[in-house]
């Protein structure tokens, strides 16, 4: 991709951030995973989320027909309850920690961000919605770290704690040896709170 192409597109994805106690309970399990298995890619843990909505690659335009339908549909949405719990992997090489609490909340939402996209006439074509965190990815012809570390955190169960902001994410498409970083296009408080 060229340069130019590559400024007149953005990765963009619609999520949830859990707060940052919720997020150092978590990285507190993980330090023994962090310690034996250094080979991964570790997320940095502020940009941990949970995705309601995977858009991929869309030209800029298409991420301003987003803010307006987002915000009222924050605004009109009610926090949802939520902790972080247990631990799996996808594939034997991406690993996550799951998703308590309002999972019903969560679903309904989730709903209602993917219709908003369809809605602004943005295509969307996701996978049905799996409540997860993603952790880490193994490197290719190394997998026992994600099926350890998952079964590492097994028995985790975090505590409680509420969405406050829907977010806009956007994020670098290198796919290099260091992790993927994000950063918000923008947020919007939930139940039009500040």
């Amino acid at each position: 991709m060229n340069e130019k192409t590559q400024a007149a597109t953005v990765r963009v994805f619609i999520a949830l951030a859990p707060p940052d106690g919720a997020k150092e309970e978590l990285e507190q399990r993980l330090l023994p995973a962090y310690t034996a298995y250094p080979r991964m890619r570790w997320n940095r843990i502020e940009d941990w989320h949970i995705t309601l909505a995977f858009l991929g690659e869309l030209p800029v335009t298409a991420v301003g027909l987003l803010r307006e339908p987002l915000a009222d549909l924050a605004a009109t949405r009610s926090p949802l309850r939520l902790s972080l719990r247990g631990g799996g992997h996808f594939d034997e090489r991406v690993l996550w920690t799951g998703i308590g609490g309002d999972l019903e909340g969560l679903h309904l939402l989730a709903a209602d961000v993917r219709a908003a996209v369809t809605d602004c006439g943005i295509p969307f074509h996701g996978r049905p919605l799996r409540p997860h965190l993603t952790l880490a990815r193994a490197r290719r012809h190394d997998t026992t770290g994600a099926v350890e570390a998952a079964a590492g955190l097994a028995g985790f169960t975090g505590r409680a704690w509420e969405t406050r902001r829907l977010h806009l994410v956007g994020s670098n498409t290198g796919r290099g040896p260091g992790p993927i970083h994000y950063r918000d296009i923008e947020a919007w408080p939930l139940g039009g709170g500040h």
